[in-house]
């Protein structure tokens, strides 16, 4: 056989093998239990709560079979207070959510859902939920949100974590509590920046997703000093660099010193899932990251198609010699 056939036989495997990662990854594993929770806030009428479960169902890969469970005040107590918040067990919950879990790699992905054709979470937005969902710990998984009435969106987080641990998936409290400071604090810099020209929420966000992958290359012995040069960094990528104040890149490196300290560092998937929130977070605002033009930006697809054509380019050439 000449060495010009067996070149082409190893491209042919080569391409079988590619093909056949790509066909694996994409799979979750079948002893997983992939059930699909959705979660009610307790203030919900009957009728908000068919319409909620309509409007959550509708959005699940596969509706025909769900677990369901209420959230109270009681559960805005147990895992939004220790961040500063001042929920009662009598506050009412109207926000609610769905999550399923996804193929090992896929992230989390995240969509507010209209009920009776109107956004009602007021407050969170899609990139915040992300954020907050990467650091409490949570990892490739679709949530849906939506609320009957206008509401800030905190019920359906609560929801999310108690989905969590009532599947046996109980995450740790620290990292709950990092998450939603740095919910609270990227929605309060999205609040003080609003209509702010060269300012959006997914630039911030994506800021701050970058800024864990890199922390997580680096491990969790990660000094201040780093972390805040890669905020820097971040804000500079982003093109933040004349936005952000100098007070609210403070709180920025204060939330992630938090994160840091919480042992969301020490998690092998934390890299993978930052990573991916990134590429979600640039997805869904394609006008504003054509803009910016890093590597670390780009699409996460033109990567991809980039190591396929370097891959075959690089067998094809080998096949010429």
């Amino acid at each position: 056989m000449n060495t010009k056939i067996k070149k082409i036989k190893k491209i042919i495997t080569a391409c079988a093998l590619f093909l056949g990662l790509g066909l694996t990854a994409g799979r979750v594993s079948a002893a997983e239990d992939t059930t699909p929770v959705i979660t009610l806030g307790t203030s919900l009428t009957a009728s908000q709560k068919q319409g909620t479960l309509d409007v959550l169902k509708g959005a699940l890969s596969d509706s025909s079979s769900y677990n369901t469970l209420t959230v109270t005040g009681s559960d805005l107590v147990t895992y939004l207070n220790p961040s500063g918040s001042s929920f009662t067990s009598s506050s009412g919950v109207w926000s609610s959510a769905a999550i399923e879990k996804t193929s090992s790699g896929s992230g989390i992905n995240v969509r507010i859902l209209n009920y009776n054709g109107q956004n009602n979470i007021t407050t969170i937005t899609a990139n915040q939920y992300r954020n907050a969902a990467v650091t409490a710990g949570i990892t490739d998984a679709n949530i849906y949100v939506t609320s009957a009435i206008p509401i800030d969106g905190s019920g359906a987080l609560a929801g999310i974590y108690k989905a969590y641990a009532k599947s046996g998936e109980k995450l740790n409290q620290k990292q709950i509590t990092a998450a939603q400071n740095e919910l609270n604090t990227l929605s309060g810099i999205t609040k003080e920046n609003k209509g702010k020209d060269g300012y959006s929420d997914a630039q911030l966000n994506n800021a701050v997703a970058g800024a864990k992958k890199e922390m997580a290359q680096k491990g969790s012995n990660i000094t201040k000093n780093q972390i805040i040069t890669i905020v820097n960094n971040q804000i500079e990528n982003n093109n933040l660099t004349n936005v952000i104040t100098n007070k609210q890149k403070q709180q920025i490196v204060n939330i992630l010193v938090e994160i840091r300290d919480s042992g969301a560092l020490n998690s092998s998937s934390f890299k993978q899932q930052a990573s991916q929130a990134m590429s979600a977070i640039q997805k869904s605002a394609k006008g504003i990251f054509a803009k910016l033009n890093t590597s670390e930006n780009r699409n996460a697809l033109q990567k991809l198609w980039d190591a396929i054509v370097n891959f075959f380019t690089s067998l094809f050439s080998s096949l010429s010699k």
